[in-house]
């Protein structure tokens, strides 16, 4: 596995993977054409594109924040084989391998409830049952998201597993939030729909410095022209009214932005040329 370690102001930032799986490239990048679209993502013999299953460690002075817990390790052998799904040595792995455990993470923010933003927030015990990855955090998850997860509608229904969110509850560790809210000292979600109602971006400020976690608004970095919106979006059109909104504030304030789903890149920052927005590298 790959991380990154940034920092930002006082806090230290890692970038983290649970892994990769893959996913049809078409879908990926909705209405633009896969002769553009292949030219940054190369696709394999099913149409399928390489994504990464990206998370971000938080490390303030007295606090650990986890945004996003990847596809997690409560996988049957056919929804893995289904999704080519490779995670050694998964996330909670790479996270004691930076000298951390699950115990001492505080705040677990998932952007939505699909299965590979929040796979890993729960795994079974010796007897099978699902318990929190991270017992002693507290899960922060959009009221209107939780609810919408537990009955979602037939087309997005296969995104949503309930194992991965609904157990939580019984171990009282979730705190549903309305909108845009402060989670601690430098990290706050804000309310961005499109990929679902309630999707929720991560904006982490230390200072004048700022790192803003896009989820699945932006999910690659190879999604920052405007018109690459995922098919998966519920409501394309707020997507894109948020992306260009955000897009404008990160290049107007010099913003560091987060990748969910890219393959090889963490962190970069936008930038607008001719009237086109691109991605580049942290220099």
């Amino acid at each position: 596995m790959t991380s990154e370690k940034i920092s930002l102001g006082n806090l230290t930032i890692f970038g983290l993977r649970d892994g990769f799986f893959y996913l049809d490239g078409g879908a990926m990048f909705g209405v633009v054409p896969k002769v553009l679209w292949e030219k940054i993502y190369v696709p394999d013999e099913q149409n399928r594109i390489k994504m990464g299953l990206n998370s971000i460690l938080i490390q303030t002075e007295k606090e650990l924040v986890l945004v996003e817990t990847g596809i997690g390790s409560g996988l049957d052998e056919k929804f893995s084989n289904f999704y080519s799904v490779e995670r050694e040595p998964g996330l909670e792995a790479e996270i004691e391998n930076l000298g951390f455990a699950p115990e001492d993470v505080s705040y677990v923010i998932n952007t939505h409830l699909h299965f590979d933003h929040c796979g890993g927030n729960t795994k079974r015990d010796e007897n099978g049952r699902w318990i929190p990855v991270y017992p002693k955090a507290r899960y922060i998850i959009q009221k209107g998201e939780w609810e919408y997860a537990l009955n979602p509608c037939w087309r997005d229904k296969p995104s949503y597993m309930r194992q991965n969110f609904q157990p939580l509850e019984a171990h009282g560790c979730v705190q549903l939030v309305e909108g845009d809210t402060r989670i601690t000292q430098g990290v706050e979600v804000l309310k961005t729909p499109g990929h679902t109602s309630y999707h929720q971006c991560v904006k982490i400020s230390s200072g004048e410095e700022v790192l803003f976690f896009l989820g699945d608004m932006v999910p690659m970095s190879a999604h920052a022209g405007l018109s690459y919106i995922m098919s998966y979006d519920l409501y394309p059109l707020e997507t894109l009214a948020n992306k260009k909104k955000y897009f404008d504030i990160a290049i107007a304030e010099d913003w560091i932005v987060a990748f969910v789903h890219d393959a090889s890149l963490f962190f970069g920052r936008i930038q607008k040329k001719d009237n086109k927005y691109t991605c580049v590298q942290l220099s």
